[in-house]
């Protein structure tokens, strides 16, 4: 069985309060939170209230959602930079008893053409490798985002196995975006091969044209046959919900409800979720 989470950010960019978030998060009905939060930015006041209310209101923190495109920079200043950020952010997940922190890599510069595309590959494998080595010994993993654009790094199944196999390591893993999964292009049978090799999902519909976080139904996306493969892949962790910029922020409620009662209904209908 698998955990339904919600990302916090669908509050945070409605200009919600955290408590106000958290705390409906938990009245709606979800098991988990993933939180949006940069330990480099955020205050004593606002870390030490996302746990307060997290623990009070036993809604565990899965994941904490990481942006560092910095890790495959050309300059290895800003690459040491950035591992140091990520290190941050592992620090704080083993703070709020999180599973994993959610990486997003970042993309190739200038077109591949200045740069070859190869040495900004084998950055992000190197610096995942250290990563990955502070992340196992905070008994933490990392999942790594597949972005269907044309010049992420990891855009495909094909690239993300690959990496991850070039990176070997037990810590650096595979997040599962369904919605990205359409954008890409990505067959639900494909994704058999990220069996082992994936710890965390997200979950959205879109118009399969570009990306834009939806509600389940309000898309194109063919949730039954991604999750049929996922739940092949046996993942112990958490399905979390990822909705972005509501187009009516005054009724955020509503938008993250419709959104919690159609996934339940997906997971329910595939034994996902008890």
């Amino acid at each position: 069985m698998m955990k339904l989470g919600l990302i916090n950010s669908a509050w945070v960019q409605a200009q919600q309060p955290t408590a106000f978030g958290l705390r409906k998060t938990k009245e709606i009905g979800f098991d988990c939170v993933d939180v949006f939060v940069d330990p480099l930015d955020v205050d004593a006041k606002e870390r030490r209230l996302i746990r307060r209310e997290c623990e009070a209101l036993e809604l565990p923190i899965v994941s904490i959602a990481c942006v560092a495109v910095g890790l495959v920079d050309f300059n290895a200043s800003v690459r040491r930079f950035h591992v140091d950020r990520v290190k941050a952010y592992l620090d704080l997940a083993y703070e709020y008893d999180a599973r994993n922190v959610l990486l997003v890599l970042g993309e190739y510069i200038w077109n591949q053409e200045v740069i070859p595309p190869e040495e900004q590959w084998e950055f992000g494998v190197e610096t995942l490798k250290v990563l990955g080595d502070h992340a196992a010994g905070l008994g933490l993993e990392i999942a790594l985002e597949l972005e269907p654009f044309p010049l992420s790094l990891l855009n495909s199944v094909d690239t993300m196995v690959r990496f991850i196999d070039e990176c070997d390591h037990d810590a650096v893993k595979a997040n599962i975006d369904v919605s990205h999964l359409v954008l890409g292009n990505v067959a639900p049978a494909e994704l058999s091969r990220l069996k082992g090799k994936a710890c965390h999902v997200h979950i959205s519909d879109c118009d399969g044209k570009v990306h834009g976080d939806l509600p389940p139904g309000r898309g194109v996306v063919p949730f039954d046959e991604y999750l049929a493969e996922i739940k092949k892949l046996g993942i112990d962790g958490a399905i979390s919900i990822e909705l972005e910029y509501s187009p009516e922020p005054s009724r955020i409620v509503e938008w993250v409800t419709e959104a919690y009662e159609e996934t339940d209904k997906l997971m329910q209908r595939h034994g996902l979720r008890g």
